[in-house]
């Protein structure tokens, strides 16, 4: 069984570094929070490579990346993903997907957003550990946490049995409410003190994690997320901009067709 989501021995340059009177973490959600579009995209393309999915999955899943990056995720692409990541994961070795972190790196790095990270390690240079928290795989998570020496990473945890996936989860979904609740659990572990803690996130999905911290942000947030940030006054963060360039783009298309039917009469 993956073990729970725990602060990580820090890395050789060290972690965060407790203050005296900061009892305080900074959670991060990933997907267009932390990276523009979606984590799951990645593991899918090297899934793909790997022969773990077919060209018609890998289709959908860059479809349904487009969508998220333009509108944020809904609970019936969430579920969707769910299954058939857990459907795919049924009777896999472990070993196979921890050779698969490779080429989901390649695809993550590039698309961290700068700005967050180093909002991240202003942080933990104040003496709050950052984690990262994903309804991507744990071990997923932690192997993005360990290279961006993030100090823990909560993710989705997987049942497993003599190194192969069983396919059921083993542990609560790392989304909505689920994820609440794996915050609640690591902070009661490591002494984390949820009032003085940041959240940050794009979706209103998140809006439980975001209600058990004492200062929430919205990044990039979806129209739900945004409204309820105005609502209560939280800070609101905007990096995506693809959304805002296909807008122009469609725009710019619009005034061409009318210019060119002026033209023809």
């Amino acid at each position: 069984m993956t073990e729970r989501p725990h602060i990580l021995p820090p890395p050789p340059g060290g972690g965060a570094i407790k203050r005296e009177g900061e009892k305080g973490a900074a959670f991060f959600d990933l997907d267009r929070t932390l990276i523009a579009g979606s984590s799951s995209f990645q593991f899918g393309r090297a899934a793909y490579k790997a022969g773990m999915l077919t060209r018609s999955d890998l289709a959908r899943d860059a479809y349904e990346n487009l969508k998220f990056r333009l509108q944020g995720s809904t609970d019936a692409s969430t579920d969707l993903v769910r299954e058939r990541v857990g459907k795919m994961l049924q009777g896999a070795k472990v070993r196979d997907l921890q050779r698969l972190s490779g080429p989901v790196l390649a695809g993550v790095l590039p698309r961290l957003y700068p700005r967050m990270l180093e909002l991240a390690y202003d942080h933990q240079d104040a003496g709050r550990p950052i984690f990262i928290c994903t309804a991507a795989a744990q071990e997923m998570a932690e192997l993005l946490a360990i290279v961006l020496t993030f100090d823990g990473a909560v993710g989705s945890v997987a049942e497993v049995i003599d190194g192969v996936y069983t396919g059921r989860e083993g542990g609560p979904f790392n989304y909505r409410e689920g994820k609440a609740q794996a915050l609640r659990e690591l902070a009661a572990r490591e002494d984390i003190d949820l009032g003085a803690s940041y959240a940050y996130s794009d979706s209103e999905s998140d809006l439980p994690m975001l209600r058990l911290v004492g200062h929430p942000v919205a990044v990039n947030p979806d129209k739900e997320l945004a409204r309820v940030a105005r609502e209560e006054g939280w800070e609101i963060m905007r990096f995506e901009r693809l959304g805002r360039k296909l807008r122009i783009a469609a725009a710019a298309a619009a005034a061409s067709a009318v210019a060119i039917g002026a033209a023809a009469r």
